[in-house]
């Protein structure tokens, strides 16, 4: 009988180690897709900014050479 409670025991620690180490990949795999999305937003925004900042250029230059 102590046997059996002893092997219960076990088990039970074991499925509750089980259910941690699946919440855990689960947060990383979420954690991993959220830095993946953070990098293509710093991407698109790094784009856009330089696309101003191109434009900001050439109405500068077109500015400059109207006034010549």
């Amino acid at each position: 009988m102590y046997r059996c409670i002893a092997l219960s025991m076990v088990l039970f620690v074991a499925g509750c180690g089980v259910e941690t180490a699946t919440t855990a990949a689960t947060v990383a795999a979420a954690r991993a897709e959220e830095a993946k999305q953070a990098q293509n937003t710093k991407e698109l925004i790094q784009n856009k900014i330089n696309a101003a900042m191109a434009s900001g250029q050439q109405r500068l230059q077109d500015a400059d050479n109207a006034g010549q």
